[in-house]
């Protein structure tokens, strides 16, 4: 009737053989939790074993991403106008006519960036002003091209991750400060160098 006879009670295990069973399974818990979890997602190594696995500085890169997700969303909330239509700054460029200043002598600008560090290099344009462009980093960085207007409105043109360069043409959406914020999100200094010509005045770095 059955398939498999059932289990004496001699056969089964005692109560003290499933308490050393479970204190057992708590110690390799825990003895996972201190030497693979918290280093790999919290870079919390009090023994040393996930540095020397590896395993922490893999929980340093998943923190540096977090603060720099935190970074941008707190920079789009301080800036409500971030991500805004550039049409009408184009439009009033087109009807106004092209900005009259003489283009610029290509210029170039560089920055170091220690890692998880951020700067700016922007340039003061015109609306509807052009400037070509070519920028070149030593490794990866996180990018954002926008503009800043006079009373601090943002409009982002373009953003990418872990670029090693980037080369186009700019054109200033409303009169304002246009240009790149880049983040170093690797473990060594990398240094941007970007060339920009055209109609554009005070290329610098902002912060």
């Amino acid at each position: 009737m059955y398939n498999s006879d059932m289990p004496t009670r001699a056969e089964l295990p005692s109560s003290r053989q499933l308490l050393r069973s479970t204190a057992i399974a708590v110690v390799a818990a825990a003895g996972l939790l201190v030497t693979v979890v918290l280093p790999a997602e919290y870079a919390v190594d009090p023994i040393g074993v996930g540095r020397f696995l590896g395993l922490t500085t893999m929980g340093e890169v998943k923190g540096q991403l977090a603060r720099e997700a935190e970074d941008d969303r707190r920079r789009d909330a301080q800036a409500p106008g971030r991500g805004s239509s550039v049409l009408p700054g184009l439009l009033k460029g087109l009807l106004i006519g092209e900005a009259r200043a003489e283009p610029a002598a290509a210029q170039e600008a560089s920055v170091t960036l220690a890692p998880g560090e951020g700067s700016e290099i922007k340039m003061a344009m015109k609306a509807g002003a052009k400037a070509d462009y070519r920028w070149t980093a030593s490794g990866s960085v996180n990018y954002d091209m926008h503009g800043t207007a006079p009373g601090g409105r943002e409009s982002s043109y373009k953003r990418g991750r872990e670029a090693t360069g980037d080369v186009g043409i700019l054109t200033a959406g409303y009169d304002g400060h246009h240009g790149w914020f880049w983040r170093n999100r690797g473990q060594e200094p990398v240094t941007v160098t970007v060339k920009v010509s055209g109609n554009f005045t005070d290329l610098k770095r902002m912060k």
